[in-house]
């Protein structure tokens, strides 16, 4: 595994590519994608630079890596964002040129289905950034979530430590990106509880490694960006968040239990757990049903680590998945958890 280090910063009134390494639903739902550029413009003073793909819809993993390579090789471009996650690009990765990515390194952002470019920026030796999406975070209704944004920007502009809070208030009940009334107001939030500390003895400091869980069940599958010497995540801080997708707790069971037969759960040091959605389109759960869900994947969890690290420091409830507050987390970079103090603490 290549050494891992952070890439230079962007300043304000820097060119920063926006890119679609997924889905090109950006040309689907132009609204939360335009609401997005804008902010990164006004609020952040950043100035997009759009791709041939990125609102493309339908374009061939080809494409996409080409997106890639060109955000990166440009040396006006300072970071790249993605506009949203999606489902197949793990049919991307085999397309990238490692070497003028390692020559070229920026800060990446993105999350979901972008997991899987995180792993590959980690494993090329460049911290990435999970979380902040032009589509969802940027262009959120209303206003972006004060968390969201205070985090965003602190992960663009500064190095450094940076003290996570937990939300007072969260949601994932999104409305609908094709009706314009959806952007009238901001969603509704509902208490968010806190975070659950479980093994909270201790104080963990290590790097960051997994993202969504469905995408590194399907990397682990694959077999790819999977590192063969698993002592390099001895003592890292293992993130998991599950998506819209919402597997079941047998699936999220399933899934840590074969990184244990693999040998890799037991590796890290800590486990952070992102708060679940437990609302879809498909699924629209009510509340109890919602709190019933995520009851039963907390108790896989449990399960699965009390058989292969039953003695793991566990944060149950982190708000860096798809729920909404979302908090930027380094990939690849330094995470501190903080048990007798109830504290987490990334590095910038």
């Amino acid at each position: 595994m290549a050494m891992i280090s952070y890439p230079p910063k962007p300043l304000p009134g820097d060119r920063v590519a926006v890119i679609s390494p997924s889905a090109g639903l950006p040309g689907l739902f132009p609204r939360p994608y335009e609401l997005g550029l804008e902010r990164l413009r006004k609020d952040y003073e950043l100035e997009p630079v759009e791709y041939p793909a990125t609102r493309k819809l339908g374009s061939t993993p080809q494409e996409r890596a080409e997106d890639i390579h060109a955000a990166f090789a440009d040396p006006g471009i300072k970071a790249v964002v993605a506009s949203i996650g999606g489902d197949d690009q793990i049919t991307v990765l085999p397309l990238l040129d490692r070497e003028l990515i390692r020559a070229n390194p920026k800060p990446f952002f993105g999350m979901s289905d972008n997991t899987n470019l995180l792993m590959f920026l980690r494993n090329t030796g460049i911290v990435g950034f999970h979380g902040a999406s032009v589509m969802c975070e940027l262009g959120r209704p209303g206003v972006m979530h004060p968390q969201t944004a205070d985090s965003l920007r602190a992960a663009l502009f500064t190095s450094g430590e940076y003290e996570l809070r937990p939300a007072e208030h969260w949601n994932d009940v999104n409305g609908d990106w094709a009706k314009p009334a959806t952007f009238d107001a901001e969603p509704e939030m509902r208490p968010a509880g806190g975070w659950t500390w479980v093994n909270a003895d201790r104080v963990v400091e290590g790097r960051t490694w997994g993202g969504c869980l469905e995408i590194v069940d399907r990397l682990l599958m694959a077999d790819r960006e999977i590192s063969r010497d698993l002592s390099a995540h001895d003592g890292g801080v293992l993130l998991l968040e599950t998506s819209e997708d919402m597997p079941s707790a047998d699936e999220v069971f399933r899934t840590l239990r074969n990184m244990g037969e693999r040998g890799l759960v037991q590796r890290f040091a800590a486990l952070l757990m992102g708060r679940a959605r437990t609302w879809s389109f498909e699924r629209p759960n009510s509340p109890e049903q919602g709190a019933r869900y995520a009851a039963e994947q907390r108790e896989a969890v449990l399960r699965a680590m009390g058989m292969y690290a039953p003695t793991t420091p566990i944060v149950f409830d982190v708000d860096f998945g798809h729920t909404d507050p979302q908090l930027v987390i380094p990939y690849g970079g330094i995470v501190r958890v903080d048990g007798p103090a109830r504290r987490i603490t990334v590095t910038y």
